[in-house]
């Protein structure tokens, strides 16, 4: 009797935990994105088709993929290096790395495209005109996505035992052979896995390239200002099309790149 007794207990508690759960993520996700998608069809799928094909559209989804897709390479690269080196070298540069690499997570974005605008911008200190054009607009998203692949990477990292390497170096292996046979393998799932956040993250950014873009139309106007300005003239219906648009990227590259992560965690494993 006891024993049922405590079934049942536990079992009310948790549905009562995963009904505060779905309450939460609804109130939170579900119902928002009803509302955009509501928005985004207002006039049908050919209107949803007509606002997210517009040519400045168009334009604006290209650029900020693009951007965002250079700003994701060479974080996944440099992400992985600097994991390496906060992982395995203990000098006073690592700890420093180590307090500044989340510096992007705790800044405002609005404060640092501030401050990247009066590094790069037409009076930087430095003599280096990065506003106005699509380097400026590479740089601030390397600027927001740089902690992605450093800490997906850091903890993998952390959890290998270094065995494996040795036993390469000692049966002389050299050191890129080793990286690539054995290190490199085990990280391309966090790799990949930074890689897509940072992916997902740059193509909606906004506060830390909207002074350093320009907002130049079919020039340097990114997806995020371009919705911007398209709320700004009270078309609430065409920037919830465009916003689904990025959506759906920002889902089929997280998808994808989980399923991709899993797989290759399998075959490692």
């Amino acid at each position: 009797m006891r024993r049922w007794l405590f079934s049942i207990r536990k079992l009310h508690a948790g549905v009562r935990r995963h009904t505060l759960l779905t309450t939460y993520i609804t109130l939170l996700v579900l119902i928002p994105l009803a509302a955009l998608t509501s928005h985004a069809f207002a006039h049908g799928p050919a209107g949803f088709w007509s606002a997210v094909t517009q040519p400045e559209s168009v334009k604006a989804l290209s650029i900020t993929m693009a951007c965002a897709g250079v700003a994701t390479l060479i974080n996944a690269v440099m992400g992985t290096v600097i994991a390496f080196v906060l992982v395995r070298d203990r000098s006073w540069v690592a700890r420093f790395l180590e307090a500044v690499v989340d510096v992007p997570f705790a800044l405002p974005t609005v404060v640092a495209g501030v401050t990247l605008m009066t590094l790069y911008g037409p009076n930087s200190p430095l003599h280096v005109t990065l506003a106005n054009a699509w380097t400026g607009i590479t740089v601030a998203l390397l600027f927001v996505t740089l902690p992605f692949t450093v800490r997906a990477v850091e903890p993998v990292l952390e959890s290998l035992t270094g065995d494996a390497e040795a036993a390469s170096r000692t049966l002389g292996a050299s050191t890129l052979r080793t990286f690539s046979s054995i290190t490199l393998p085990s990280l391309l799932p966090a790799i990949l896995t930074g890689a897509s956040l940072s992916f997902a993250r740059a193509i909606g950014e906004f506060g830390s390239v909207v002074f350093i873009s320009g907002n130049r139309p079919f020039h340097t106007e990114v997806a995020s200002s371009y919705i911007f300005m398209l709320s700004q003239s009270q078309n609430f219906d065409g920037a919830a099309a465009v916003s689904i648009s990025l959506l759906v990227v920002a889902l089929v590259i997280l998808s994808g790149a989980n399923l991709i992560s899993k797989r290759l965690t399998e075959r490692t494993s």
